[in-house]
């Protein structure tokens, strides 16, 4: 459940949130980024790792159940979610998140979209590992 909620909120910050701040006027979207950036990026380490922390326990509580290998594989994409969000999207979300339309650099659209692009590689990982743990559920 942990793990599909946050897909829930990264799936809808990719296709319903980035859309709405797009469509505003050029000031308003960069903002509206930016305080997204600050509200999300505080409270989002906590739950990947408590994801993947509740996935490695599952995993090793359950070992011989059924499904347990499915539970393994889907705590490496979790893994993987986090590596992605340590080395590709938090130092562009820590600069976007103090930008304001009198300081923002030249490129920021440009970053905001590389920064879209790979959140949208980060949801399709968190999804399949939700899969994979929703699969391993039904196994158990």
């Amino acid at each position: 459940m942990v793990v599909g909620l946050m897909v829930g909120v990264e799936f809808a910050v990719a296709f319903v949130l980035n859309r709405i701040f797009a469509a505003l006027p050029e000031d308003a979207g960069q903002l509206g980024r930016a305080h997204g950036g600050r509200m999300l990026g505080a409270l989002m380490p906590f739950w990947y790792i408590g994801s993947l922390v509740l996935s490695a326990v599952w995993a090793v509580a359950g070992w011989h159940d059924p499904g347990s290998g499915l539970v393994v594989i889907a705590a490496a994409l979790l893994i993987v979610s986090v590596l992605m969000s340590v080395l590709l999207l938090v130092p562009i979300n820590n600069r976007g998140k103090t930008w304001t339309p009198e300081n923002r650099p030249a490129d920021w659209k440009e970053q905001m979209n590389r920064w879209d692009r790979y959140h949208y590689a980060r949801v399709a990982v968190i999804v399949a590992a939700f899969a994979l743990l929703a699969t391993a559920l039904g196994q158990a």
